[in-house]
């Protein structure tokens, strides 16, 4: 918890990190109840006949997507430092966001494949850019010592929105097609039809309209940096600033280092989001019902891994709590991998193959599910505390430019990723060894990171010292 306004950099206020922190919370609804477990399953496995095509197509919209964030994220970061203000761009993406959120709607089944692939990937760039201004503001609303402490606590807050959202839909709106209720034996609210896919593309408006409600607090009490070049003005500095700033990178090495790390590593953190829940429904041919319950278990996990995380953040050090988080993930990506229907580790261990019946009524299911938990309580860690070591590890002034860098490399190649996934899954006809590919990303990520120093090395001056805050 925040505990005084004096914990805070001095012109903030309590109100004002909150209302920073409730940017987490406002987003996340978006990727998880939309892109994670209900619609993005929906789209893989109702919107079309042939669910293996449509899986790929699902990933080919978050390479597109990736590749557009990885070139234009650098750019507005460093826009950003010259024009100060970050919370215009935020407004500005925040409205492409949620008119392409809405338009999901109108995915009914049997629909082009190509309109909401193409409002998720308008809606997937603008929720990373508006990203990219969020995070470089936390660098000014609290003293060095906690930023791991609130990155971790405002991600946590982020699971605990989607895992609202996601459990109103599993119980108040996604009915079973077999008979007409919901989780808790109602019928779905506002008559939505299970058939035409109604429960699911819901998902869309509804993340729109929680978003819209919940980024005011920042817009209205969260500070901003004080206005600086006029936009044209701000976009020639920027561009230029951000060549000077690549170049500057060859000689900090230590944060060089520690973005190619991350580069890879969160490829395979992306790949694990996007896909996991598509695989789950294609391997178990799991409903939004089940779909939705699993994202609510890993979403309670994910809170108390993020709480854990920020304690352990301000004792050990954001590379403690990374590294930690990305051997859980291997663990998990190699243990969802190696199970399928009957049997776990690839065979090594048979389980029964006999459904008990209800949700998750077969061995493997609960076996999926128990690596699951482990994504759950690593893959929010893995994030704010990376966030948090380059917070460390940069001045204010270049806060913007070095976290447009770092959007950059959580994107990069992160189309990798998804292309990897994909051209596995076609060559071979198995999402299976698609997936296997993730553990790639994640084994030579944290390879990467643990030779990297930690804080990672500041902008030496010539003839002087390390450049201070």
């Amino acid at each position: 918890m925040i505990e005084t306004d004096t914990d805070a950099s001095p012109q903030t206020s309590r109100r004002g990190i909150w209302g920073w922190m409730l940017f987490d919370w406002a987003a996340q609804p978006f990727f998880t109840v939309v892109t994670t477990f209900v619609f993005g399953p929906y789209f893989v496995s109702r919107m079309s006949s042939d669910p293996v095509s449509a899986q790929a197509a699902w990933s080919n919209m978050a390479t597109i997507s990736s590749l557009v964030i990885a070139v234009l994220s650098p750019v507005l970061g460093s826009i950003a430092d010259q024009s100060g203000a970050r919370k215009p761009w935020i407004a500005v993406f925040a409205i492409v966001k949620i008119i392409c959120l809405c338009t999901l709607w109108l995915a009914v089944p049997g629909s082009p494949l190509v309109w909401p692939a193409l409002a998720m990937i308008g809606a997937s760039i603008a929720a990373e850019f508006s990203i990219v201004f969020n995070d470089s503001m936390m660098s000014r609303l609290v003293p060095q010592k906690d930023v791991g402490r609130v990155s971790n606590l405002a991600w946590g807050l982020g699971y605990l929105g989607g895992m609202i959202v996601l459990i109103a839909v599993v119980t108040l709106l996604a009915a079973s097609p077999d008979t007409g209720r919901t989780l808790i034996g109602i019928p779905a609210l506002f008559g939505l039809d299970p058939q035409q896919g109604e429960d699911a593309r819901i998902t869309g408006p509804i993340s729109a309209f929680w978003y819209l409600v919940f980024i005011l607090p920042m817009f209205l009490f969260t500070p901003d940096a004080e206005k600086g070049l006029p936009f044209r003005a701000a976009v020639g500095a920027g561009v230029r600033e951000l060549g000077a700033t690549l170049t500057e990178l060859r000689q900090r090495s230590g944060i060089s280092r520690f973005l190619i790390a991350r580069m890879l590593y969160q490829d395979g953190v992306n790949g694990l989001l996007i896909l996991g829940g598509t695989f789950a429904a294609g391997m178990f041919g799991w409903a939004t019902v089940e779909i939705g319950i699993y994202g609510v278990i890993l979403n309670v996990v994910a809170i108390f891994g993020c709480v854990a995380a920020g304690w352990i953040d301000r004792i050990a050090g954001s590379k403690v709590v990374v590294a930690g988080s990305l051997l859980l993930l291997i663990v998990a990506t190699a243990g969802i991998v190696s199970t399928g229907p009957g049997y776990v580790f690839f065979g090594l261990l048979p389980l029964p193959a006999a459904d008990s019946g209800g949700l998750f009524g077969t061995a493997a299911e609960k076996a999926y599910i128990l690596f699951g938990l482990l994504i759950g309580l690593a893959f929010g860690p893995v994030q704010a505390s990376s966030r948090s070591y380059l917070a460390r590890s940069v001045s204010l002034a270049e806060a913007g430019r070095y976290f447009g860098i770092y959007a950059l490399s959580g994107r990069a190649t992160s189309f990798m990723a998804t292309l990897a996934f994909s051209l596995a899954t076609y060559a071979s006809g198995s999402a299976r060894l698609g997936m296997a590919t993730l553990m790639i990303f994640l084994v030579c990520g944290l390879a990467l990171l643990l030779a990297t120093p930690y804080p990672a090395n500041r902008r030496e001056i010539s003839g002087g010292s390390a450049a201070s805050r």
